[in-house]
């Protein structure tokens, strides 16, 4: 960051927030929400069975629109249902590059057929499908017990693509379907309205977790009065504590959890998004539910069941899907050293320096964007890096990696090589009149690659090479920040929707994969830099389902705060049971001063966390371990030490979840699924099936109580491995 520019978003309270919209000012959600019900018809007389499944045909009477649904049971025990429209004008936007490969699908009995309903069947009728006519709903039974309805509702919707019509063209109204205005900004629609949803039903459950990223509990919230859950991936500097508003993020699977089942649901959808859950009112009555309801802004619904049971199940189906957490290098998953801050290359080596003066193990040295010439990225400030390769080999000696920042700007500069060959090769996104478009970020005037052209991509990864980024070595590795992306000069800081992609895509349609395909581009560029020979590492601030196959995720700038480390917790556990296991937070806040009481806690809990980093901003002071009372020093060590003490387990828990799917840090249901009373605990959790930790969070605390689940279990106290095997009260010097 630069201080002389106005930090993103504000702070919470001040006019920042009003810098971000809420669902009642998005048109497509006021439209579901206070529309009315879709009857959709299903006709049952057009249903045929394909080697994918089931398809038929929607019918909503009012507007006389078809539609398809295709139902695409899988050998994986997933259930894909897909509605489009039958006959569109021309096609809609469907998510490529994050599933891995197309489900492999069961071949579909019909079992019944009935004059209102139809019932499919298959893998020996162990899972049926039935199908009902008026109102339209689906539901999915195993082992003859309902586990979900689809359209239980009736909140199926459905906005098909139309001609503009003179009328739009003249209409001023705030509802103009084709026109959209937050703040002094416009949005024109270019297909017009094209928003989906749906709500599914999840009986018997009555605790959901997962849609990360937001700042809030590990078990979701009701909603009923309260915001929806946002997917939109944002640039919002100290978000708000307990909320359901975007962050830097978005992963749309849900989990739902009870004792005999976990189930999954996958929204594949990378549009601006909105998820409300509603549970039944009576958890112990007779027959619980919640209620999810999912609406997104464009292309078509795709949404896919992952049927468990087991939670190890469960994620496997995910991980098939969308691939596997990627397998770290050793290193990464020790201590990482960073701060913004306008440090030269001898200041870097002499901190480095410090970490062995005062034996601080640590492995990797990050680089904020003033090593950067002038905010040029993939350059060095000639002044305070004259010889960044010297400085990376000097590291590489004592094995110790080079982190610097790449955000995805271009700095509109005719004389730089780099911003030439994005303009000549047509690889900058366009605005809605066909020009290249100009946004404001930290270079200035930038220019935003479209990273969703597979060629941007190949372009983009060339410049990883050791013989165009000038100063790189082998030992190098990069940080993509501001890559949501943050646009300082656009609507809520981002791109326009309406601005123009490949393909001829509006950016409404594929929002939320902008960081993830610059991530993919950042990975192919280190693999093809190392012939393959070497698994790099790329931090991403920016993620959508699949990020877990390519790198570790963070969650952004955080407060030094008791509030944001206590909430630390959740959101990462949040990430890791939506699949993403290399998460972390900034120890200690980005800004402003945490109390040598919170660092000192910040570590304890971070050095639990998988990405485990100290990060701070050039408007705080300075954060290295020595620099603090000793007996603050001496914690600090004692806990980064005990870091490493673990890294053969941090590093074995990785490569279980890269063959199995399972996550690194589990909510305790994971590991106890039948014992109720822990599943919605947030302030214990596991590391593996080994580990359990309860962070200290609040000030003050000399004293924990900690709930050791499992009634046949036998529990070891990690620093002296006294045994105990129920609750008790631990007793530790602050």
């Amino acid at each position: 960051m630069d201080v002389k520019q106005p930090i993103p978003g504000g702070v919470p309270g001040g006019d920042g927030k009003d810098k971000f919209m809420k669902s009642h000012q998005v048109a497509f959600y006021r439209r579901q929400t206070q529309g009315p019900k879709m009857q959709y018809q299903a006709l049952l007389d057009t249903l045929i069975l394909t080697e994918k499944g089931a398809r038929f045909e929607l019918l909503e009477p009012n507007k006389q629109s078809m539609l398809y649904v295709s139902v695409s049971p899988c050998k994986n025990n997933t259930v894909r249902i897909v509605i489009d429209e039958l006959k569109p004008i021309k096609p809609r936007y469907r998510v490529p590059d994050v599933l891995t490969q197309e489900p492999k699908c069961e071949m579909v009995r019909l079992e019944e057929r009935q004059a209102d309903s139809v019932t499919l069947s298959w893998t020996s009728g162990l899972y049926r499908c039935h199908v009902w006519r008026l109102p339209f709903r689906l539901e999915i039974q195993c082992d003859d017990q309902t586990v979900m309805t689809f359209n239980a509702q009736s909140k199926l919707w459905f906005e098909t693509l139309r001609e503009r019509s003179q009328e739009a063209e003249a209409d001023t109204s705030e509802d103009n379907l084709w026109r959209e205005t937050f703040r002094d900004f416009v949005d024109i629609k270019a297909n017009g309205p094209t928003s989906i949803g749906a709500d599914l039903r999840l009986h018997g459950f009555h605790d959901v977790f997962g849609i990360p990223e937001h700042s809030d509990s590990l078990r979701l919230a009701d909603t009923r009065d309260d915001e929806p859950y946002r997917l939109y991936n944002l640039d919002v500097f100290a978000y708000e504590i307990h909320s359901h508003l975007s962050i830097y993020g978005s992963v749309p699977l849900l989990v739902a959890h009870k004792q005999d089942r976990t189930l999954g649901v996958f929204w594949l959808n990378a549009s601006d998004s909105f998820v409300h859950v509603n549970y039944s009112q009576e958890e112990d009555g007779p027959l619980p539910h919640t209620d999810v309801h999912w609406l997104s802004e464009s292309g078509v619904i795709d949404c896919m069941v992952l049927l468990g049971p087991s939670p190890a199940q469960m994620y496997r189906q995910y991980a098939e899907l969308t691939g596997y957490q990627t397998l770290p290098p050793l290193f990464t998953l020790g201590y990482h050293h960073s701060r913004w801050d306008k440090d030269s290359q001898e200041e870097v080596a002499e901190v480095d320096a410090g970490f062995d003066r005062h034996h601080v193990p640590y492995d990797v040295m990050w680089l904020d964007i003033e090593h950067t010439d002038e905010k040029r990225f993939f350059t060095w400030d000639p002044k305070l890096f004259p010889d960044p390769a010297k400085l990376q080999c000097y590291l590489e000696k004592k094995n110790r990696k080079l982190v610097v920042i790449i955000d995805p700007t271009i700095m509109v500069d005719p004389d730089w090589s780099l911003y030439q060959e994005g303009r000549d090769g047509a690889h900058f996104i366009m605005d809605r009149e066909g020009q290249i478009y100009q946004g404001n970020c930290w270079p200035g005037n930038s220019h935003y690659p479209d990273f969703s052209n597979p060629q941007t991509r190949a372009w983009y990864a060339k410049c990883f090479a050791l013989d165009r980024y000038k100063g790189s070595t082998p030992s190098l590795h990069v940080w993509l920040d501001m890559n949501e992306p943050t646009v300082f000069s656009g609507p809520e800081l981002s791109l326009p929707k309406d601005t123009v992609q490949f393909g001829g895509w509006e950016h409404r349609e594929l929002h939320n994969l902008y960081g993830f395909h610059q991530h993919m581009a950042a990975v192919d560029g280190l693999m093809t830099r190392s012939g393959g020979s070497e698994r790099p590492f790329v931090l991403s601030r920016a993620f959508f389902a699949g990020t877990q196959r390519l790198g570790a995720v963070w969650t952004g700038d955080n407060l030094s705060t008791w509030e944001y480390l206590r909430i630390s917790i959740p959101m990462c556990l949040s990430m890791c049971v939506a699949g993403i296991s290399f998460c972390g937070a900034d120890i200690g806040g980005f800004i402003p001063e945490p109390s040598p009481e919170l660092l000192v806690r910040w570590y304890q809990a971070a050095c639990l966390q998988p990405f485990f980093r100290g990060h701070s901003s050039m408007n705080t002071k300075r954060r290295e371990p020595w620099l603090f009372e000793e007996e603050v020093t001496k914690a600090i060590r004692s806990v980064i030490q005990e870091r490493y003490r673990l890294l053969p387990y941090w590093y074995t828990l990785f490569y279980r979840a890269h063959t199995s799917g399972l996550p690194v840090l589990r909510p305790l249901w994971m590991e106890f699924p039948h014992e109720k009373i822990i599943f919605s605990m947030e302030h214990q959790y596991m590391l593996g099936e080994a580990l359990m930790a309860c962070p200290v969070t609040e000030s003050g605390v000399t004293e924990l109580e900690v709930l050791f689940p499992g009634a046949e279990q036998f529990w070891f106290w990690y620093f002296s491995f006294g045994m105990t095997s129920n609750r008790q009260t631990f007793t530790k010097e602050a």
